[in-house]
C-alpha cells in the first residue's frame, strides 16, 4: 500500500491539498490494515486521515532547501526508467 505515497517536498508547482490527503489517505490505510473501514470504524479512520494530512502540509510547509524544485514530468521519467531497468521495457 505505502508504495503509492510519493515524496512531496520541493516541487514546483507545490504539493496540492489533493496529494497530501491521498498520501495521507495511504499512510492510514497502512497503519490500520484496512483498505476501506468498517461503519464503525469510518469516523475515526476519516478523523485520522484529516490530522495526519493537517500535519503533512504544516511539514511540508515549514521544511527549507537551497536544492533546486524538482519538477513532477521529470521525476515521472526517471521512475519510468526505473522500472523498466528493473522489470524490462513491456
Amino acid at each position: 500500500m505505502c508504495r503509492n505515497i510519493k515524496t512531496l517536498f520541493n516541487f514546483d508547482p507545490p504539493a496540492t491539498d489533493l496529494e497530501i490527503h491521498d498520501a495521507s489517505l495511504q499512510f492510514v490505510r497502512k497503519l490500520s490494515g484496512f483498505t476501506a473501514p468498517s461503519k464503525q470504524n469510518t469516523e475515526a479512520f476519516e478523523r485520522a486521515v484529516e490530522r495526519v494530512a493537517a500535519a503533512a502540509r504544516e511539514l511540508i510547509d515549514s521544511l527549507v532547501t537551497n536544492a533546486e524544485p524538482r519538477y513532477r514530468e521529470v521525476e515521472a521519467a526517471k521512475a519510468k526508467a526505473r522500472s523498466a531497468a528493473r522489470f524490462g521495457a513491456r
